[in-house]
């Protein structure tokens, strides 16, 4: 039947050229409507029947440029709608006519043109929005209203979204559900009441998914004076591109001080251009595709200590750990007097300050210099991260006096009955040496805490003086020699 059209068609334009008296060319049918089916991809033609007598087929064509070819013979005269199988309007906006046929084969001047409604989406998903555009809807016969764009998630049912001007043709949605798939079908809203649809243009907008927390497990001061810094990052995120950022306190504003990449959740950077005498702010943001933040860390912050030495005191103040997730459990403090440092006390998390007395501690300097600082320890985390931050060091020289009493009482009453140097340090070495005027040894030794009772070798000495001879090595490494007298009395 095809190959016999073709030949017919061909037969009836040279026929018409040359006997053209002889086939009256019937009056064209009218194109009403051209609509795309959405999930098929098929297309639907729907026309008016030509007046003329003696029709005995109808012909379909797409058209271009004027010219037309020939999709399908419908050799119906009753005919009016036809669907086209080829999906070719899912991929482009086409256009069709049809005409008229009366045996012998005359065929009538084209219908009307309508076009197909071609709608595509595309994503943008740096400024989160999704744009849909399509071309105009033929408005002959019948005058285009309005335009509908119809929204399907994930296979569902086709809602109408928004109605736009007939003028327009796109839109931009600017949220969307993200992680989905999108259908968007454009409707064309006629003045007879019929409509034509586009094809879906279909998308999908899985995305990187973000943390949905970043903690900030702790600013701390390395022994080398840097500090490190420490991040655990949602275990479900997909972002592996990380800025790190910092600022000095709290006027100031935040700013870049590297990018990091991280594969495992971990992050762990150690900053060696901060100074650890000031208070630095830091926080961690994870970086889409677009190099966007899209989450944000809480702040973590650096201890700095102080020392200020009055008299016999020394006073210690930091400033307060600053926003962790959870919150300050304690602060400890460790001392380091010269055997390594040692937790000696722990601290109330609402205290910043604190005073010792040195006389406390004096006995227990074996260093050239007692250094202190406080550990601060997170509780309460809603990740179940312990932070531990450790604050900058601060040392004080040891007070390095040497005071020997001039008399003593060795008659066992408890009081003042022994003889001994008192030193408020603890010394690298210790030599004493007491005699009687004579030059006579009465008392030798090496221990710092030794002391006197006033005998040779267990012999009660008689009342007077007695000359002492003392070699002190402090824990500065400084060497000290001193001399002098005590008067032993009897009551």
């Amino acid at each position: 039947m095809k190959k016999w059209f073709v030949i017919s068609v061909l037969s009836c334009f040279w026929y018409n050229s040359v006997y053209s008296q002889n086939c009256p060319h019937p009056i064209p049918p009218v194109l009403k409507n051209v609509s795309v089916q959405p999930e098929t991809g098929k297309t639907d033609l729907n026309w008016t029947s030509s007046p003329s007598v003696d029709i005995a087929a109808y012909i379909v064509y797409s058209y271009t440029n004027g010219d037309g070819i020939p999709i399908d013979t419908l050799w119906n005269p009753a005919a009016i709608r036809y669907t086209i199988s080829n999906t070719a309007s899912r991929y482009s906006s086409v256009s069709y006519v049809v005409t008229a046929m009366r045996i012998p084969p005359c065929i009538s001047t084209f219908s009307n043109v309508i076009n197909t409604i071609f709608a595509k989406a595309v994503i943008d998903t740096c400024e989160n929005k999704i744009t849909v555009s399509w071309n105009s809807y033929t408005s002959v016969p019948s005058a285009v209203l309005n335009y509908s764009v119809l929204v399907s998630l994930n296979g569902g049912t086709y809602t109408e979204s928004t109605i736009l001007s007939k003028d327009v043709t796109a839109y931009t949605f600017n949220d969307f559900t993200t992680n989905a798939n999108i259908c968007y079908v454009v409707r064309a809203n006629l003045e007879d009441g019929t409509y034509s649809t586009s094809n879906k243009a279909c998308l999908s907008t899985k995305m990187q998914r973000p943390p949905v927390w970043i903690n900030a497990d702790f600013a701390t001061i390395t022994s080398d004076k840097n500090i490190s810094l420490s991040f655990t990052v949602d275990p479900f995120s997909e972002i592996t591109h990380f800025k790190l950022e910092r600022k000095n306190g709290l006027p100031d504003t935040f700013r870049q001080i590297a990018q990091i990449i991280s594969v495992n959740g971990s992050i762990v950077f150690t900053d060696n251009k901060a100074k650890v005498d000031s208070v630095y702010l830091y926080r961690l943001s994870a970086i889409n595709n677009c190099n966007k933040p899209v989450t944000f860390s809480n702040s973590a912050s650096n201890i700095v200590l102080s020392l200020e030495r009055k008299d016999n005191d020394l006073n210690l103040s930091w400033n307060g750990y600053k926003d962790w997730n959870g919150i300050i459990s304690a602060y400890h403090l460790w001392i380091n007097t010269g055997k390594g440092f040692e937790e000696k006390m722990t601290l109330l998390p609402s205290d910043t300050t604190l005073r010792l007395g040195y006389k406390d501690l004096m006995y227990e300097v074996s260093g050239s210099d007692v250094c202190f600082y406080i550990n601060a320890i997170e509780a309460s985390n809603p990740h179940g991260i312990t932070g531990q931050s450790r604050s900058s060091t601060v040392c004080t020289v040891p007070t390095e006096i040497i005071t020997v009493p001039n008399t003593f009482t060795p008659n066992n009453d408890l009081i003042n009955d022994y003889f001994r140097p008192v030193l408020s340090f603890t010394p690298v070495n210790y030599h004493l040496i007491i005699s009687d005027l004579k030059g006579s040894i009465l008392f030798e030794t090496s221990d710092y805490q030794a002391r006197w009772d006033g005998s040779q070798k267990g012999t009660p000495q008689p009342q007077g003086v007695c000359l002492w001879f003392l070699k002190v090595t402090t824990p500065s490494g400084k060497t000290l020699t001193k001399t002098g007298t005590v008067t032993l009395i009897k009551n």
